[in-house]
């Protein structure tokens, strides 16, 4: 390698080095350091040239940790993510119903990785196995990039959408037409990942799973302009929506059993006011689209939540209970 050329390289390579073979339990002393510099990239370098270099890197904010033994030992001890943050993501990657499966692998693989070698290891030994169904959609990344390119350059975007059918074959919904969307953002919820887009047909918003999308593509009309969602709020959209089968909007009083306050602050945040009816329950007002999920959720609770007002939301629950019952 050219003389110009190794110096314009050498400090990202050592770097390199550093985050791949050291941590704060394993070090490389300034002869291993230069002989792998030589060996795997064919770099000389002197001993008090690399001295230098790591200097530099110090000073530059890269933070690599110096030991006076025989020799002078080096190892990265500042990394962007600790050894209990990627596995919190490793975790969330297994646990990801919508990565399938050969993704998954590559994903805990690029994550493990960035705890150095020697904690990679360990990272992929302990692996925790969730009982997830992965789906085979293997161009859902694909997807993924595609429409969060259409969002940011306010473009509609369409796709092919499919169902199986009782056989396990593809069933595509409007026998194989596009479907044209304006996207306003991606959500992951109940273990799917999601498009939430605005529909010119039906004037309102849909949700679209990605796993079941296919040929998504960016369109080169822009958005439809919807005053209402110019300043779509995705986290509040997600505490309304029980389900991604979307339903009318309400505003519904809730009273609860004083037992049931984590499933309330889990679901609506903890910063939602609450009214003290008596000792034993509160009353919380909260916007919902009102659906069968939405009813569903309060039945679980074996009448610790109740829906209160508005009369309209009270009836339509105790119709749902009565068609559960049928």
């Amino acid at each position: 390698m050219a003389k110009s050329k190794e110096q314009k390289i050498k400090l990202r390579l050592l770097y390199d080095i550093l985050c791949k073979h050291t941590d704060e339990d394993n070090s490389l002393s300034t002869p291993e350091l230069i002989a792998m510099l030589k060996e795997k990239y064919d770099i000389t370098v002197g001993r008090r040239a690399l001295i230098d270099d790591i200097a530099l890197l110090n000073e530059y904010g890269y933070e690599v940790k110096i030991e006076r033994k025989k020799y002078y030992h080096y190892c990265v001890v500042d990394r962007p993510f600790d050894v209990s943050e990627l596995k919190v993501l490793i975790d969330a990657v297994q646990a990801a119903s919508f990565i399938p499966d050969d993704k998954t692998e590559q994903f805990i693989s690029k994550i493990a990785n960035l705890a150095g070698e020697h904690r990679a290891e360990v990272l992929r030994k302990n692996v925790v196995c969730f009982d997830t169904v992965k789906h085979s959609n293997k161009y859902v990344f694909y997807s993924i990039d595609t429409l969060i390119t259409a969002i940011e350059n306010q473009k509609k975007a369409s796709f092919l959408y499919c169902d199986f059918d009782v056989n396990k074959n593809k069933a595509y919904r409007k026998s194989g037409k596009r479907y044209i969307v304006n996207p306003l953002a991606l959500i992951y919820t109940n273990d799917k990942y999601y498009l939430v887009c605005y529909s010119d047909k039906y004037r309102d918003l849909c949700n679209y799973r990605i796993d079941r999308m296919e040929k998504v593509a960016i369109e080169k009309s822009g958005i439809t302009p919807v005053k209402k969602y110019e300043n779509f709020n995705i986290h509040a959209y997600k505490r309304q929506a029980f389900s991604m089968f979307t339903g009318e909007l309400k505003d519904v009083t809730l009273t609860v059993d004083n037992t049931c306050i984590d499933a309330i602050l889990d679901k609506f945040g903890e910063q939602i006011p609450l009214t003290t009816v008596d000792g034993t329950s509160f009353r919380v007002r909260v916007q919902v689209q009102v659906s069968p999920t939405f009813f569903a959720w309060c039945l679980t609770s074996c009448k610790k939540i109740r829906i209160t007002a508005p009369a309209e939301v009270v009836k339509g629950f105790e119709e749902y209970v009565k068609s559960v019952i049928a």
